[in-house]
């Protein structure tokens, strides 16, 4: 009886995390917009040039190209294909990552700091990236309190077009 009682709190907290990811998640399409895009202080292009369509379907960090580039929200993106630049241009708040491709857990912490395009997670079909190996790991213990943080402390930005950070 009391395995049982473990398995339904467990269960429990899971669908509490998951409806909270839910809301944060569903608000996120805003997050990815009108706020600081991190963007490579020497080229200019967003989240040092790599294939944001690329985390999705790769699940891997590749690298874009400069033939696939495409302009979005003011900021200039690196594909590693042409389909892979069709496809973000239909729906770029989709793969563009949370935060304008600022650490997710840094922003939870109230700290503005750029996401380091090869350490990622997608989670809830939202592409999130982490200055460090750490600050994912923090952020995994607990997700649901992390992304209803950042968000909080993203909305504070001020809107701005890019953010050159290095």
């Amino acid at each position: 009886m009391r395995q049982i009682g473990k398995q339904i709190l467990t269960l429990t907290k899971s669908y509490a995390t998951f409806c909270v990811l839910a809301l944060v998640l569903l608000a996120a399409p805003a997050l990815a917009r009108e706020k600081a895009i991190v963007t490579n202080v020497l080229t200019g292009v967003a989240i040092s040039g790599y294939d944001p369509v690329a985390y999705f379907t790769e699940d891997a960090a590749i690298q874009g190209s400069p033939l696939y580039e495409l302009q979005w929200s003011g900021v200039t993106w690196y594909f590693s294909s042409a389909a892979n630049r069709d496809v973000f241009a239909r729906a770029p708040e989709v793969y563009a990552p949370l935060f304008g491709g600022h650490c997710a857990m840094s922003m939870a912490r109230g700290h503005l700091s750029q996401g380091n395009p090869q350490i990622f997670r997608i989670l809830g079909g939202r592409l999130m990236l982490f200055y460090s190996i750490g600050n994912r790991a923090a952020f995994d213990l607990s997700p649901a309190n992390a992304l209803v943080q950042a968000a909080a402390n993203w909305d504070e930005l001020p809107d701005s077009r890019s953010a050159h950070l290095q």
